[in-house]
């Protein structure tokens, strides 16, 4: 009787463990199969952990393009975005926003000095803030003009500038970084430059690094940490594919959503022409304006390119910049990168809030088209830099204020 119970007792184990191996085995391959699903291409070798922010692709904003499916985790919910165009609705709350208390009055405060040294810009209601950068005819900044001495117009009618200031404000900065094959060689010099750009920028600017192949990867999101930024850039997993329009829109959108700072920047260093985008340029550059836009600064490393695909690079880059109010660099070598990302920090620094009430209600709707003057006795010529248009937000902006120390 005791080998029978034996005997059962062994073959009742090897059963269980039989059905345990196949569980394993089920659940593997189940897993295997989520993984599968979960990524556009089956054939990459490489699985990404969908709750790891390292390579989650950033989702495009564009309602008509599908999706990746790992978004980018949402941003905490206490950090508001003031775009540069707003609309705010009047408050008398007791204890609230300086800001809104002058909206409803129906006062445009502007620009204003606290005894601490701080400043705060208030956006009333059409309101409009330029980021606007002057130049002399050495193209040297000038930076000591008040608001007299500049004068805007929208849809070609002149509008009332209600204040206009040198101020060095927090930027929130998307890098964005050509991830293709050819960038290999390249990668060394560049994430050097875009690291010193940071360390000459102002203290308080946060930024989030976007590494873009066949299509844009968040390799680290919005912080302030510098160290916490480098091993984003650093990040390289080479494609053939170059993406540039969807990593642009994906990127303002990016910004848009979890970006503190109303001053907001993008910059673009590539080495080639777009040849995978499912958005065009056009309307890459209608989200960046639709978005209260992003300046968009690029540098372009086309030194080693064919001249057609060189020259159709250059043409996109410019164009961007451009109409944004940014500003496109092309190196001749490597050795020119670290100087340019240092001209970048110093012009990103080195601009003007400009104020204005538009003539037009934001809630016409439309594209504006901006073209913006300075003059001044003591520094002869002038030339403007800033966005040729925008489309207004009719959004409510709850929070159209931010400081900065200049």
């Amino acid at each position: 009787m005791p080998r029978a119970i034996f005997t059962a007792l062994s073959l009742l184990a090897s059963v269980g463990a039989a059905l345990f191996s196949q569980a394993v085995v089920a659940s593997a391959q189940q897993m295997q199969a989520g993984n599968l699903a979960a990524t556009d291409d089956p054939t990459k070798p490489e699985i990404q952990p969908p709750l790891d922010i390292d390579r989650d692709p950033i989702a495009s904003p564009d309602l008509n393009v599908p999706p990746p499916t790992a978004a980018i985790p949402s941003a905490p919910p206490s950090a508001p975005n003031a775009a540069n165009v707003t609309t705010s609705s009047p408050s008398n709350s007791p204890g609230g926003n300086p800001a809104k208390g002058n909206q409803a009055a129906g006062q445009t405060t502007g620009i204003e000095k606290q005894q601490n040294g701080m400043y705060i810009l208030h956006a009333n209601v059409d309101e409009v803030l330029l980021n606007c950068a002057v130049m002399d005819a050495k193209g040297q900044p000038v930076l000591d003009l008040g608001s007299g001495d500049f004068r805007v117009w929208e849809d070609g009618v002149q509008q009332t500038v209600n204040a206009a200031q040198h101020l060095d404000l927090p930027v929130s900065m998307g890098i964005l970084i050509d991830d293709s094959g050819s960038m290999r060689d390249k990668r060394a010099t560049v994430n050097a430059a875009a690291y010193h750009l940071l360390n000459a920028s102002n203290p308080s600017d946060e930024a989030f690094v976007v590494n873009f192949s066949d299509r844009p990867y968040l390799d680290q999101g919005l912080t302030t940490d510098r160290v916490a930024l480098n091993p984003g850039m650093s990040r390289f997993d080479p494609a053939g594919a170059t993406a540039l329009y969807d990593a642009i829109a994906a990127s303002a959108d990016e910004l848009a959503k979890h970006g503190k700072n109303r001053k907001q920047v993008l910059l673009i260093i590539t080495d080639g022409a777009d040849n995978a985008s499912r958005l065009s340029l056009e309307e890459s550059i209608r989200r960046v304006q639709g978005m209260a836009g992003p300046v968009v600064y690029s540098i372009g490393l086309l030194f080693d390119d064919e001249p057609g695909e060189s020259q159709r690079a250059r043409d996109d880059l410019e164009r961007l910049s451009r109409e944004t109010g940014g500003v496109a660099y092309f190196a001749r070598s490597l050795e020119d990168v670290n100087m340019i990302a240092a001209e970048v920090a110093r012009d990103i620094r080195e601009q003007y809030v400009v104020d204005y009430h538009s003539s037009k209600p934001f809630t016409q709707g439309g594209y504006r088209s901006v073209r913006v003057e300075a003059v001044s006795a003591s520094h002869g010529p002038l030339l403007v830099r800033t966005k040729r248009g925008y489309y207004p937000k009719t959004e409510q902006q709850t929070e159209p204020v931010q400081n900065a120390q200049q």
